[in-house]
This record gives C-alpha cells, structure tokens and sequence, in this order.
C-alpha cells in the first residue's frame, strides 16, 4: 500500500478483517449484543453467539417482509440507533458494543445498517466466520478460515468501492476512490495466493488418501450436523485424543485414526454442517469435508437428545449438503446413528427412531459415548457392512521351502485383519490352525497370492 492515497476514516465494518480499521478484538469474550430477527426461532442463533463468550441481551423481532435496502424496516433500525446513542449507565444496553442480525446479509443491507446504528453489526455469516476464526487450529484450518474472511471482505468492499465512484458516500475525491480500490486490490492479491496454498494442501490430502487405498485400509467417515458428537464417537472407537467440546463447530480440521478392535478401518472426523450456510463459505472447506465424505462407508450422526423436527431438520441439512457436493453414483453407503441417547428414556429413543424412519432413511443405530452403551454394536455392524460376515480360515505349517511359521501367518493376519479370537500356540510342525477373522476379500487375496499352500478360506467346511 505504499504510495497509495490513505483510506477514508470511517468506523469498523462487520467483515472487514481489520482491513479498515484496527478496532479489532481477537477474544469476544464478555462482549454484549442485541439480536435484531424476523424468525421466531434463535436459539441455535444465539448458542453461535454463546459459543464466542458472547450475551444477547434483547432479541428485537420484526415481523413482515425483509427491507431490501435493510433487511429490518428502517424506522426499527432508527429506533435502535436512538437507543444505542441515548443509553446511559444504569441502561440495560450500557455495554452493548455488538447488534447481531439473525439473517445471511447482501453487501448493500449490511453497509446501511451500519451507517444507521454506527456501532459494528454482525450477519449470520459474519458470526460463522468468527468462530471459524477462533477455532482453526492447523495450518489448513487457518488458510480455509482466511480464505472465507477475505470472500466476505470482498464483498463488502466492492459495495463501498460502488459507492465512491457513484459519489453515494465516502468518496472525498480521488483519495477515497484510490484508497478503496488499493485495499480491494490487496484482498485480491491475497486471496489468489492463499487459493494456491490451499491447492497444494488438498493435492497431499488426496495423495494420502491414494496411498491408504493403494495399502487396502478402508475409511468410515463420520459427517452430521454441527456438535452432533462426531468428535467424541471418534474418539470413543478409535481411543484417540481429539478436541472434545459441547460447543458449535469445535472441530474444522480433519482428524484420522484407526478404529480400535478391527483390521485396518480408518476412521475420518472432520467440520460439521449447519443450516442456512452460504455455499461459498462451506466451499472453503471443501477439501477437508471431501475427506470424511469420500470414504467407503459414511456414518451420519444426529443428536438424538434434540427434539423429533429439529433431529428432521438438521438430518435432512446434511442429505442436503451430500446432495450438493456428490453425485448420488458417488456417494458412499451410509448408517444413521443418534448419539447422547444416555440423555433419553426409552420413550423419547422410540420417537427419535421414528423420526429418521419418516425421512426415507435406514433404522438409527443407538450411541452413547458417556455410558459406552451401543458402541460394540456399532463396531459390529461397520465390519459386517465392510467385510461381511467373518471368515473362517485354515493356516497349515510349512512343509517347503518358502513357507512361513504358522505365527508369522497370524502376525499377518493382525496386521491385515482381525480375528475374533487370538489362537492358541501350536507346534508348527503338525498342526493345521483355523482361525475366525475378520478381513476384507482384497488382503486375503494377497495373503493366499504370498502363501498359496499355507492359508486356505473355508465356506460350509469347503475350500474357498
């Protein structure tokens, strides 16, 4: 920005970045805000809000159609500005330095809000784009979170740049108009180059995914509404320490780690859906949501502790969002589970049932990541989806040159599959070993291409 004339002097807008002003707070906590709303229903609006250490003081409701200029009717914005100005002290809005807007703004009605209430105001993407901020923990995270910040910082500079060179507002000769477009040009300039670097993240990701294909490990994916428990039911089949947290969107990476008890599945957590979310800020995380749905068996998780529409609602948010992003050739087969049912008795499981059957969908596996209640039951039905029932085998000693011990033979077994029960130890000379296991067509293919006389699959006491 060198040489370039200076930015007009005009307070912070939502979206920017810090990019017009350094009236920029890292931490919200303790903040307090005003909701203005159409819609009778915020509460998932404010738990975002909560999540950021942020209190709605007042919900403002207006009902009627959305303003075009203003989304909320102007005579309702001005009576808020007149209160935000007048407050004193013992005000119940004294501390209030935030209005939040329970509505996906245009460029256009977030400026002008702005300029009616001059105070910062925050949309539902901009709230989104907050936390996602706060909660970006790799450096993917990160470029994903500043690619969706400078997205909507463009727009919204595009809008004041509109302005100036209609001579609307703020546009105070060239300076303005130059100092504008400089910004703009930066943002740009920026954007591009974070673009290649999330390129070269999503070329590793989909190199790693080539090579645990290549080594015949199967993935389960786990995808579902926001907080829905995929965190904590990843954790709890794969004994790996992940972020788990009771809050909206507390995990936006990706998280791989094998399924304890069984051959090789890897299981893949990764950033949750929500409702009402633009395209183009999910698109920033494409990449890593491609990861948990590009798998070979999807497990789509739903908080069965929440009410019978809300659990259709949020359900059918992420048949909507599988829709968009895959063909319906390509997507993976997939079980319901409703996790938390430690919360409910078992009327309330019976009506959390029903309500995924009424939406066309298969019969809800039940889990509880606290009392551990349905987990086997989870873990049987990924195997017997992915390999079928378990396979009985016979491992006959070595009698030529080039066989193996019949132990080495069931450390591979280990290594590939997983038998039901360790075998005994056998004298290697004599005995012939049959082992129940369960292992996926491809490995036993290669274990009996690598040891033809020695491992021998029977099906009704025949030869496979």
């Amino acid at each position: 920005m060198a040489g370039a004339e200076p930015v007009p002097d005009v307070p912070l807008l939502a979206g920017s970045g810090g990019l017009i002003s350094d009236d920029v707070t890292l931490s919200h906590a303790g903040r307090r805000a005003v909701l203005l709303t159409r819609d009778a229903d915020t509460a998932e609006f404010e738990a975002l809000a909560a999540t950021l250490g942020i209190e709605v003081v007042e919900v403002l409701r207006q009902s009627g159609s959305p303003d075009p200029r203003t989304h909320m009717g102007r005579g309702r914005l001005e009576s808020v500005g007149d209160e935000l100005a007048s407050r004193r002290g013992d005000h119940p809005w004294a501390d209030v330095d935030l209005v939040l807007v329970h509505a996906t703004l245009l460029p256009r009605q977030l400026v002008n809000i702005h300029d009616v209430l001059t105070v910062e105001v925050w949309d539902r993407v901009r709230l989104l784009l907050e936390l996602f901020t706060k909660h970006a923990a790799s450096v993917e995270a990160r470029t994903q979170v500043r690619i969706a910040r400078l997205a909507a910082d463009r727009l919204v500079l595009r809008e004041l740049v509109r302005r100036v060179t209609t001579g609307e507002r703020l546009g105070y000769g060239a300076g303005g108009r130059h100092g504008w477009r400089g910004v703009l040009e930066t943002v740009n300039r920026e954007i591009t180059s974070l673009r290649r670097r999330q390129r070269r993240h999503a070329s590793a990701r989909r190199e790693r995914r080539r090579q645990r294909a290549k080594s015949g490990a199967l993935t389960v994916g786990l995808a579902g509404y926001t907080n829905a428990g995929k965190s904590s039911l990843f954790a709890a089949l794969s004994g790996k320490q992940v972020l788990v947290d009771d809050r909206l969107f507390s995990t936006l990476e990706t998280t791989v780690g094998r399924m304890q008890a069984s051959p090789r599945l890897l299981l893949v957590d990764t950033i949750g859906f929500i409702d009402q979310l633009p395209s183009d800020l999910l698109d920033a995380f494409s990449a890593t949501l491609m990861e948990s749905l590009e798998c070979d068996l999807l497990l789509l998780l739903a908080d069965a502790s929440d009410s019978p529409p809300e659990i259709r609602r949020r359900l059918e948010t992420c048949q909507r969002e599988l829709a968009e992003r895959m063909d319906i050739d390509e997507r993976p087969a997939y079980l319901v589970v409703l996790t938390k049912v430690d919360l409910l008795d078992d009327a309330a499981r019976a009506r959390a049932r029903e309500s995924v059957l009424e939406l066309g969908m298969p019969e809800a596996l039940l889990a509880s990541t606290v009392t551990g209640e349905g987990l086997d039951e989870l873990r049987q039905v990924i195997l017997n989806r992915l390999h079928g029932a378990p396979r009985q085998l016979r491992l006959h000693p070595p009698t030529e040159e080039g066989d193996v011990p019949v132990a080495a033979l069931i450390a591979e077994l280990y290594e590939r599959g997983l038998p039901t029960e360790h075998p005994e130890q056998v004298n290697d000379g004599v005995e012939v070993v049959e082992v129940e296991c369960w292992i996926d067509a491809a490995s036993l293919g290669r274990m009996q291409r690598a040891h033809p006389r020695q491992v021998e699959s029977v099906y009704d006491g025949e030869q496979g």
